[in-house]
């Protein structure tokens, strides 16, 4: 059976450069935390899950087109210009792309989206015939989970993958409504407000009652306590504008078709590969 794992790249090079107990060092005084942390991470992801195809997919350094909807969408993140490049994860990418070519995997790097909309991209079009993972902390891909495709979210031996099931024991809802439900209670990594006094439970609620954030917004007069009422109305709007930002869709094309992204994992330790690449 074929089965795609689409990473993350950004959000694992990320969580790789930060994540490491410390700032390491080959024996040229070039570090390399980043790189060896993502190139582990990465194999132990492939030996675990054996997929058939795999893409790692990266942000590009470029204006979202989110922003245009709302001018504070993801205003809180960090500045990394203004950094020494050698603090930056940005400094360690030439590697990881090398340990990717090293290892025959297909990447690309976004040039006029976002990779969120290249990853749904790829589960609406082939998640209906092809298993898929799609390995990432952002909690927007929870909209697209189905009985096909699943999130992957790694932390080495605790790393847990995300089904229907988790998603409705955590949250109450169906990953079909996480992006009404997410509308309603804001997503401060992304800098989105929510409703005011909406917070999990009552947006599982809300949900559970009028089924999407439409039908919330048309029967807001339903709404039975006063205060959630108010908010709702109020916040009306705003609402729509964050179900627009957090909205996966099926637009952007997509930089590799399905048949070009074919893996057969040849065993490599990750030692292997930062000496492949010169890191070693």
């Amino acid at each position: 059976m074929e089965r795609l794992l689409i990473v993350d790249g950004s959000n694992l090079l990320f969580q790789m450069f930060f994540g490491m107990p410390a700032r390491i060092v080959n024996k040229q005084g070039k570090a390399i935390q980043g790189t060896l942390g993502f190139v582990g991470a990465l194999l132990k992801m492939i030996r675990k899950i054996e997929p058939t195809h795999i893409a790692v997919l990266f942000d590009g350094e470029h204006e979202n087109d989110r922003s245009a909807l709302d001018a504070d969408y993801k205003a809180n993140r960090v500045d990394y210009s203004e950094l020494p490049e050698e603090e930056t994860p940005f400094s360690q990418l030439p590697d990881i792309l090398a340990a990717l070519d090293y290892l025959h995997i297909k990447h690309a790097e976004t040039v006029i989206c976002e990779a969120d909309d290249w990853i749904s991209g790829y589960a609406l079009t082939y998640g209906t015939e092809t298993e898929m993972i799609i390995s990432s902390f952002d909690s927007d891909f929870f909209q697209l989970i189905t009985d096909k495709v699943s999130v992957l979210r790694y932390r080495g031996d605790h790393t847990v993958i995300c089904t229907p099931d988790y998603i409705r024991e955590k949250f109450c809802i169906s990953p079909s409504q996480y992006a009404d439900f997410k509308s309603l209670t804001g997503d401060t990594s992304d800098n989105i407000r929510g409703a005011d006094k909406v917070g999990p439970k009552t947006a599982a609620l809300l949900l559970n009652e009028f089924g999407t954030l439409d039908h919330i917004l048309a029967n807001a007069e339903k709404i039975n306590k006063p205060s959630i009422k108010a908010s709702i109305i109020k916040s009306t709007e705003r609402l729509k504008i964050n179900y627009h930002l957090i909205k996966l869709g099926n637009t952007a094309p997509l930089p590799f078709a399905l048949h070009e992204l074919g893996y057969h994992d040849h065993g490599m330790t990750t030692n292997e590969v930062m000496k492949g690449i010169g890191l070693r």
